[in-house]
């Protein structure tokens, strides 16, 4: 019965832990002002006011202070957007090549690991790559003007092309 009564006591006391605590009125709003919401034992960086969808101040290695080298936050914003958009279309191009086989005009690519496949148009055709890496270029001189030009005039948000109907 002794156990018991031990058990129930610790647990009675590692649950009033949790328990929300009882608040007499004030809120020390001068500390709170200054603190992360999402690291609330660090405090939040000054670019970070909430003003951006998701932006809690998460900024544990402190990229949005970092304007010294060149890079500003709309930057940053610019380079977030633009690599989840590549990520998603090169998740879409492993399952197309996975489940339908290599593309019209790339039969030459048979091998299962897509890097040996890469190679093997290489071999075969490095037109294909130097195509490829002529349009990369191509769309990464667009994507750059249009990123300064934005952060400049402050008239586009970052990622936005005005492709949207």
């Amino acid at each position: 019965m002794m156990k018991i009564a031990a058990l129930a006591t610790l647990l009675a006391g590692s649950v009033s832990a949790f328990a929300p605590s009882i608040n007499n009125g004030r809120v020390n709003t001068a500390i709170a002002a200054e603190k992360s919401q999402a690291l609330p034992f660090m405090n939040r960086p000054a670019l970070l006011d909430g003003s951006m969808a998701g932006d809690v101040g998460f900024d544990p290695l402190g990229l949005s202070n970092i304007d010294d080298i060149g890079i500003d936050l709309y930057w940053l914003r610019e380079a977030e957007v633009k690599h989840a958009r590549v990520a998603m279309l090169a998740v879409i191009g492993i399952l197309q090549v996975e489940i339908f086989g290599p593309a019209p005009g790339c039969e030459m690519a048979t091998d299962k690991c897509q890097m040996d496949a890469f190679w093997q148009i290489w071999g075969a055709h490095p037109q294909y790559i130097a195509f490829a890496l002529i349009m990369i270029t191509i769309t990464e001189m667009f994507s750059g003007i249009a990123a300064t030009s934005g952060r400049e005039s402050g008239e586009r948000a970052p990622g936005d092309f005005g492709l949207d109907p």
